[in-house]
């Protein structure tokens, strides 16, 4: 951010930032439950992975449930396409702009661009009860971390957080389970915010739990009366 934003005042740069958040809570507020998916963009259709996240969305969107990604190609453009063509779901994608451009993919009905990626960060985690991570790099591993960190530390509320694709993921999780365990810079029980699956229908059992026990959270927290907790409900009673 310092070096894009060296030839402008500071005031200028708060006031792109603040533009960032207001477009991006406006828009997105009355989304209802939602699930963010998260990969690389580099994978094509012909990747096992690229199949396997459209499955998924596509399941998930017949449900109901909102699907949010990146809005770029790969493991974001097959989520969207899921999701669209299960015709039963909103499909978002929230893209950020770079001097070469990222291009959007074109299975959303709503897409929105970003100039700030810790913005874009906020909107594909601030609305949705569940992320599926996918393999992917740098990019992904920082969505990662970051919605680990905020659960952890009570900044969000409790979400459920999958690693999808164990034979890429099991190293990164092991090192996780033992080496930051034995050392102490995590306690085990944080542990427990991942869950490794490649099982596509355990995956949607768990998200349709931690709606229930979100809902739960929110009523003991006297948000009942809030319109994301009414469609929540309404939605619930649909898949009754």
């Amino acid at each position: 951010m310092h070096i894009k934003d060296t030839d402008r005042s500071n005031t200028s740069s708060v006031a792109r930032i603040m533009s960032d958040f207001v477009k991006g809570f406006d828009a997105l507020r009355d989304l209802g439950p939602a699930v963010t998916f998260f990969g690389s963009a580099r994978f094509d259709e012909k990747n096992p992975y690229y199949k396997e996240a459209q499955d998924l969305a596509h399941a998930l969107g017949k449900k109901g449930y909102t699907i949010v990604t990146g809005g770029s190609k790969g493991i974001m453009e097959a989520a969207n396409k899921g999701a669209y063509e299960s015709k039963n779901c909103q499909s978002i994608g929230l893209n950020i702009n770079l001097p070469h451009e990222q291009a959007g993919n074109k299975f959303t009905t709503q897409h929105l661009s970003f100039d700030y990626f810790f913005v874009r960060k906020v909107m594909l985690i601030k609305y949705s009860l569940a992320y599926v991570i996918f393999p992917g790099g740098f990019g992904t591993l920082d969505e990662l971390f970051e919605a680990l960190t905020l659960t952890q530390t009570g900044k969000i509320t409790k979400i459920s957080i999958f690693l999808y694709g164990k034979a890429y993921w099991e190293k990164l999780v092991d090192f996780i389970q033992t080496t930051m365990v034995a050392h102490g810079t995590i306690d085990r029980k944080d542990i427990e915010l991942i869950i490794l699956s490649d099982d596509s229908a355990e995956i949607i059992s768990k998200i349709d739990e931690r709606l229930v026990l979100y809902l739960a959270e929110l009523k003991r927290e006297g948000f009942e009366n809030t319109p994301f907790y009414a469609r929540a409900m309404t939605f619930l009673s649909h898949q009754e």
